[in-house]
């Protein structure tokens, strides 16, 4: 249940040799939610990651990335340090070239195999508490697409109830 791979460039787990990240436990928030979550410990939702894993590498300064090989966003350059000024610009105020390099970019995610994620493609529950694991390779764009629906998509309930409306993507960490 760790998930603290080596960043091959100093060849340490989180780049720890090189002072991006270390490799710690989980910590789990333990303050109290809202009355929009009326249900508790039943969805491996409220616990992420940890249903998965109680390590992961936990990055410093302006690194990220699931190994804290990347730069947060807004950063750049071989330590993280070079501030980059990105705008967000609004897509009705594109020009026609920026609006077909938008729609390039969209296609090439759908075309490319992420080469740092997977997807889960069964409960952990299916997943034999995750001594059995199912996960998939998916591609960039429809990644996106599964974290937003796994993060808001409705419980199942032990009675065989749905918890509807939960949304763990915009009420929940």
């Amino acid at each position: 249940k760790e998930c603290c791979p080596i960043w091959p460039t100093d060849n340490s787990s989180c780049g720890e040799a090189s002072g991006r990240g270390t490799c710690q436990d989980v910590v789990i928030s333990n303050a109290p939610v809202g009355t929009q979550f009326p249900f508790s410990g039943i969805d491996d939702r409220e616990n992420w990651p940890f249903v998965f894993y109680n390590r992961t590498c936990q990055c410093q300064g302006n690194f990220t990335g699931y190994n804290c090989g990347e730069c947060k966003f807004g950063y750049t350059g071989p330590n993280c340090d070079i501030r980059r000024n990105l705008i967000r610009k609004e897509i009705f105020k594109m020009t026609t070239a920026e609006k077909d390099k938008f729609i390039a970019y969209l296609n090439l995610a759908k075309r490319t195999i992420s080469p740092d994620y997977v997807i889960s493609t069964g409960t952990y529950e299916q997943m034999g508490n995750g001594s059995n694991p199912m996960f998939a390779d998916i591609n960039v764009y429809d990644l996106f697409v599964w974290m937003h629906y796994y993060a808001s998509r409705d419980a199942f309930l032990e009675d065989g109830g749905v918890w509807e409306n939960i949304d763990f993507a915009h009420e929940a960490p």
